[in-house]
């Protein structure tokens, strides 16, 4: 039998609690406002899963990285190289898009390649150094495709925004994927290094580690989770934009501390689905609330910039109890700034 008292206590000491109770709290509030029949209702689920599937993917994709001691704020502006790599290619050279798309995955994992040269390798700040990488990426983008432009086939954005078996939505099968593989990764080698690393790479590397090789295999999963989520969002939008997506860098970084991840060896993937949720749907619980009070009082006026005023508040007081609910995490986080600032000073000891 489950001791479900000894299981929650021992949930209430890891890193997604606090995300959990957040992302708990705000679900509860859409099933408030929206009510029950509508929030539940297949279509409202579909485009939950559909329209925020390339943030979410993102936040887990920036949660592997966090978790092996780094991180690449330039994450965003890379779902948009995946994006106008996978529509040129189809356009110009007449390939089918599945080609655009196997290409674009390529270009992702060259340019998780080329930062994780610079921060591991060449031991820059990673903060530094990826919000700099954020501007050649943005340049290359715009030498691709120096306007937004290109359509893809009806049946492509189509098939995303469906359901199997009329159930489950398609977009779903992406978050599935990521988790299965990194379900088996948990039970390999690298799930044990990427945690020691990121908690001590000295340490890490005096029990015979190589935090270099490590972080390699993240910047690559990484570059794997970000090319998953620049084609769910070039299936989202049917088309190519060079510069969209670029603040799912910073928005991902949120979303993975509001879960309960902080600096190297602290977190797991459940945080960064907890906390990109709760960004989902702490705006879309804004939205209807405004729009219920927008028909209870007639007349009532509120602007978009109001209405993401409130949500940005909300969104940083969950910020404020995630940090000061989680001593652990609270360390963690001011670490990791200092050593983000010291640049490779950690490695050398």
């Amino acid at each position: 039998m489950i001791d479900f008292r000894r299981a929650f206590a021992r949930f209430r000491r890891s890193p997604a609690f606090a995300g959990f109770t957040l992302f708990l709290f705000v679900l509860i509030l859409n099933v408030v406002v929206q009510g029950p029949a509508r929030f539940f209702s297949l279509r409202t689920i579909n485009t939950l899963f559909s329209k925020n599937m390339p943030l979410l993917l993102t936040t887990m994709a920036m949660a592997v990285l966090l978790i092996s001691g780094t991180l690449d704020i330039a994450i965003g502006i890379q779902l948009a190289l995946v994006n106008v790599v996978s529509i040129m290619v189809m356009q110009e050279w007449g390939v089918s898009l599945l080609v655009g798309f196997a290409l674009g995955m390529l270009a992702s994992l060259v340019a998780s390649l080329l930062c994780w040269f610079f921060v591991s390798v060449l031991r820059l700040p990673s903060m530094l150094a990826s919000f700099s990488f954020i501007y050649i990426v943005r340049g290359v983008n715009v030498l691709i495709m120096p306007n937004p432009q290109g359509r893809i086939a009806e049946v492509f954005y189509k098939t995303y925004d469906s359901h199997i078996l009329g159930l489950i939505p398609f977009s779903a099968l992406f978050l599935i994927l990521v988790l299965g593989i990194w379900t088996y990764l948990m039970r390999t080698r690298f799930g044990r290094s990427i945690y020691a690393v990121g908690g001590n790479p000295s340490n890490a590397f005096a029990a015979g580690i190589n935090p270099v090789k490590v972080q390699f295999q993240a910047f690559m999963i990484k570059g794997f989770i970000t090319g998953l989520a620049g084609i769910s969002l070039t299936l989202m939008t049917a088309s190519g934009n060079p510069l969209q997506a670029e603040a799912y860098g910073l928005r991902s970084l949120s979303a993975c501390i509001i879960g309960g991840l902080g600096f190297g060896g602290w977190g797991s993937l459940a945080s960064a689905v907890y906390g990109a949720g709760f960004l989902v749907l702490i705006q879309n619980a804004v939205y209807y609330f405004f729009d219920l009070l927008f028909r209870l009082i007639p007349g009532l006026t509120v602007t978009s910039y109001g209405q993401n005023l409130v949500s940005d508040i909300i969104i940083f007081l969950g910020l404020l109890m995630t940090i000061v609910t989680a001593k652990e995490q609270r360390e963690a986080l001011k670490q990791g700034f200092v050593k983000q600032f010291k640049g490779g000073e950690r490695d050398a000891k």
